[in-house]
């Protein structure tokens, strides 16, 4: 399975594509990628890039590549996926350089959760954020997720489980 597409107001969540790769080897050669594993040689990046795009063909979910439509810009990777060892599937977003603070990630995500919902048939979703990483703890909370414990990551050590609203309390909350 390929990854659909999604729009939402400003974005385009789609499959990622060769083309992505040179700004994601760039994003994990950068300390923008301290909290998600980076960061890595070009050859980490690529296995990486290549676990990502074939995880929906293993799993029928993942993350998408998301590009802002007015400007075709690929601003990120954000989506559901559950590589082994996870304790269960995880909301993540990864933003390239210059696109903070522009709500695309918050867009993005509540698009991913929402097709995870309805369409991939989840009943809960997390996020694993490390401690330090603030902005991350941010969007989380303003996607409604509570904190729920911890996890010791393989990859990027410590790590809180940040708790996401269930379908029905989305609904009952009119965000579904």
């Amino acid at each position: 399975m390929q990854a659909p597409t999604i729009h939402t107001p400003r974005l385009t969540l789609r499959p990622l594509t060769a083309e992505d790769f040179p700004a994601v080897r760039d994003f994990y050669a950068s300390e923008r990628s301290h909290f998600v594993g980076g960061p890595k040689d070009a050859v980490q990046a690529w296995r990486h890039f290549a676990m990502e795009i074939g995880h929906w063909a293993l799993k029928g979910f993942g993350r998408w590549g998301v590009e802002v439509t007015e400007t075709g810009e690929f601003a990120g990777i954000i989506g559901v996926f559950a590589p082994e060892g996870y304790p269960e599937p995880e909301l993540g977003w990864d933003l390239m350089e210059g696109f903070d603070g522009k709500g695309y990630a918050t867009e993005a995500a509540e698009a991913a959760r929402h097709w995870a919902y309805t369409v991939g048939g989840f009943t809960t979703i997390m996020s694993l954020i490390d401690p330090e990483n603030t902005a991350s703890r941010k969007l989380a909370e303003r996607l409604g997720a509570v904190k729920d414990g911890e996890f010791e990551h393989s990859i990027v050590g410590h790590t809180e489980i940040w708790r996401h609203p269930s379908p029905e309390a989305l609904k009952a909350e009119g965000a579904a």
